[in-house]
């Protein structure tokens, strides 16, 4: 359900609403392109401060026994700051940035948390399926919220919402500002489930009382002790640390296309209609698929199904690169819903399979900064050369080097052996499931 939580703010919010409303509403009188280029800065700023907390912040989950509470505060924050966005109006790009970049710090820390709290509620033969059900659902939670935003704000006359000429810009704007408001109540109320429903993880059993005490004492303190032996525990954990540089390089690509597509798409003339019906495509076509790629992994494992997702996503990055019309973007869309989901879901549940059970807030902290620098680079690399050409399309084709890459790192990863590093080490600590 933490899902179905936070995916309507990264469907409404990070990819089909607010980009557009940015470029459109916030970044009024900015060109086009230079809306892009704030729109690609403001990304890239909150993803940085991102990857800087990340480590420390999966440390200190671990340490102090804090997983829930570090995911309550990153769930007050994201939800908050997105509350935040209804009072954004024309012009006021520099508010509009701010709130969407504190919004991604608050879902970031979050996931911190959510993403260790995997290998603890799911037994090692059931990640890959639990992790690309969660993603299905996810799906399905951020698509029905955006159908429904999508009505009113096409249709806001029906909802007894301000319609027809003669509107001021406040009232013109107020049906997908208070689409904004409805992804703050949706992900406060839909991550209460797992509040009530999953138990705290204790910390491993060869800890001593002295040293669970002084977790809970200076969890501060115990992160940093934590954070420092963490680079240490790389060298007996070497899959894992290659499948994360592995991940930083073709979740690049990745993560460009999810936050820069619309935005992309208004600034080469697709309507909002086209773009976001695109995106609910997304968002219901990627369920059944995200289930396809757990039952695939199932059969050829699921390091070769991600290689199969990337295959796809760089034919994705060839059509965008030579994409015109709304019939494009569709397209476009479609590939995405075939390899989105499962691709991150399997790189999750891969590396859960791959780390101990009781440090897994400090590896998925590493994972998380994976993530997020990946992040910095694609929109920045987009934003440069919006700056230095005056379009967005040069960006677009320099994706297929991060999946090749990647790829090409991914394939030289030896799950098995990171296995086996996992088990040796939780029975070790006394933590094996």
């Amino acid at each position: 359900m933490y899902d179905w939580a936070n995916s309507a703010f990264v469907c409404v919010v990070v990819t089909a609403v607010f980009p557009v409303y940015f470029a459109k509403v916030a970044a009024q009188g900015l060109e086009p392109a230079l809306a892009t280029a704030r729109f690609g800065l403001a990304t890239t700023v909150g993803l940085a401060l991102v990857a800087l907390l990340s480590p420390l912040l999966g440390a200190l989950a671990d340490a102090g026994a804090m997983k829930k509470r570090l995911l309550a505060a990153g769930v007050a924050i994201g939800a908050a700051a997105t509350a935040g966005l209804f009072w954004v109006g024309p012009g006021d790009w520099r508010l509009g940035a701010a709130l969407f970049v504190l919004g991604n710090v608050g879902l970031s820390i979050g996931f911190v948390a959510y993403d260790a709290l995997l290998p603890h509620v799911a037994r090692p033969e059931e990640v890959d399926r639990v992790s690309t059900a969660g993603y299905a659902l996810g799906y399905l939670g951020g698509g029905a919220l955006l159908a429904l935003d999508l009505a009113w704000i096409l249709a806001p006359a029906r909802f007894g919402l301000p319609s027809g000429p003669g509107l001021d810009p406040w009232q013109a704007t107020l049906p997908t500002r208070l689409a904004f408001l409805s992804v703050a109540l949706w992900w406060v109320a839909f991550s209460v489930p797992l509040f009530l429903r999953v138990r705290e993880p204790g910390g491993p059993v060869r800890t001593a009382t002295r040293l669970a005490a002084r977790a809970a004492a200076r969890p501060v303190r115990e992160a940093l002790a934590r954070l420092a032996s963490t680079g240490q525990a790389f060298r007996h954990h070497p899959q894992a640390a290659r499948l994360l540089v592995a991940f930083l390089v073709y979740n690049d690509g990745i993560g460009t296309i999810i936050r820069m597509a619309t935005v992309y798409g208004s600034e080469i003339g697709i309507g909002q209609a086209e773009l976001v019906g695109a995106v609910l495509l997304v968002q219901f076509a990627g369920i059944p698929f995200s289930f396809l790629f757990g039952g695939l992994a199932g059969r050829i494992g699921a390091k070769r199904a991600v290689l199969l997702s990337l295959v796809v996503y760089g034919l994705i990055s060839v059509v965008g690169y030579f994409m015109r019309t709304a019939a494009h973007f569709f397209a476009l869309a479609l590939l995405v819903a075939v390899v989105q989901g499962g691709a991150q879901a399997l790189s999750r549940s891969l590396l859960a399979s791959m780390v101990p059970r009781h440090r897994s807030g400090e590896f998925f902290g590493f994972f998380s900064v994976a993530e997020k620098v990946a992040g910095i680079f694609g929109p920045g690399l987009f934003t440069l050369a919006v700056w230095l050409t005056g379009s967005s399309r040069a960006a677009i084709l320099s994706v297929i080097a991060f999946f090749a890459v990647g790829g090409w790192l991914l394939w030289r990863v030896d799950v098995e052996a990171g296995q086996r590093a996992a088990r040796l080490a939780d029975e070790a600590a006394g933590t094996a499931p």
